[in-house]
């Protein structure tokens, strides 16, 4: 994983008022809550005293609760009570659990995953195309493989004609022009895709490519959301949810305005997603074989043009290791 970057990790419709969630997240165990104001917030799942998960635990006011000694932290993880110290005692500022700033936007949760995070930190990202003029549906679908697998899936453009053959990739288009990989700022690129059915032409380069392209293009934002934006009123959005080294979560979400009755947009959006499903779990039967497990600039792959938008991908996530390493 990337550190020092705002994560998505959940659906705000998982985390309740008056109850702590645990969930792995980023190869650690983590508790969310929601203070008395439902502001959302993000513990290491690990009390200070003797370490057992607060998770366990309960809400008191906007204080979390330790159910084993009935130790009490507020939502950044100070300690606040030493119930057989006594209310009146002061507690030592070892007691205190680690904590990730927390963001709430979208329907979605994010933390900012790292250490000493920085004054002013901003906002994470979000696609600003997305509105509530869109009906969605979210599904969460498990995958037994590194997050940045199941990213580089969603940017492979070879793939469609084989692994999709009965579903998005019907025609046989096999010889891959170009792609073209736009770069929008330093950590957000779209994909134009132009695959064409293979008549013995050679394949065109993206330097041979010329706008204007197509609307239809992939969007990726790191470290871990994107975009297949297929026309102005249907998209499909994904979270890339790390879990640990072999696992991630994928957040699946199809957001469409094409039906705009209000009895009928929310059916049309909920009968969709069986068949976004279906195309998910093509990928995932293959994805989950890859070797190693997480990818990288040197793990041993024969890489072809078409592979551009994972070379873009691997080249930008070591910078941000490497940067993030120095901090």
């Amino acid at each position: 994983m990337i550190p020092r970057q705002w994560y998505l990790v959940l659906e705000s419709r998982e985390v309740k008022r008056g109850r702590l969630l645990a969930a792995r997240r980023m190869g650690e165990n983590l508790v969310f809550g929601r203070d008395s104001d439902g502001a959302a917030f993000c513990l290491v799942d690990r009390c200070a005293h003797r370490g057992a998960a607060l998770s366990k635990g309960e809400i008191v006011g906007d204080h979390v609760r330790c159910p084993f000694h009935g130790f009490e932290y507020d939502a950044e993880g100070r300690g606040l009570l030493i119930p057989a110290n006594g209310r009146s005692a002061p507690v030592p500022e070892r007691f205190k659990v680690p904590h990730y700033p927390t963001h709430e936007a979208h329907g979605f949760i994010f933390i900012w995953w790292g250490v000493n995070p920085p004054e002013g930190l901003e906002a994470p990202f979000f696609f600003n195309d997305v509105d509530d003029s869109f009906s969605q549906r979210t599904r969460i679908d498990p995958w037994d493989c590194h997050y940045s697998r199941g990213i580089e899936n969603q940017l492979d453009v070879v793939h469609l004609p084989f692994v999709h053959r009965t579903t998005i990739g019907r025609g046989n288009r096999t010889l891959v022009n170009g792609p073209v990989v736009e770069w929008q700022d330093p950590d957000h690129f779209f994909v134009r895709v132009f695959n064409v059915a293979d008549t013995g032409q050679k394949p065109l380069t993206s330097q041979e490519i010329s706008p204007p392209y197509p609307s239809f293009h992939l969007d990726f934002h790191f470290p871990n959301i994107w975009q297949n934006w297929i026309a102005p009123d249907l998209r499909i959005i994904a979270g890339f949810v790390p879990v640990d080294d072999g696992h991630m979560l994928l957040y699946l979400r199809e957001y469409q305005r094409f039906v705009r009755l209000p009895l009928l947009r929310g059916l049309v959006t909920r009968m969709a997603m069986p068949f976004n499903l279906v195309i998910a779990h093509q990928d995932r039967r293959v994805v989950i074989t890859q070797q190693p497990k997480a990818s990288g600039l040197n793990i041993g792959e024969n890489l072809i043009p078409g592979d551009s938008p994972i070379v873009a991908y691997r080249m930008r996530r070591d910078e941000l290791i490497r940067a993030a390493a120095k901090n």
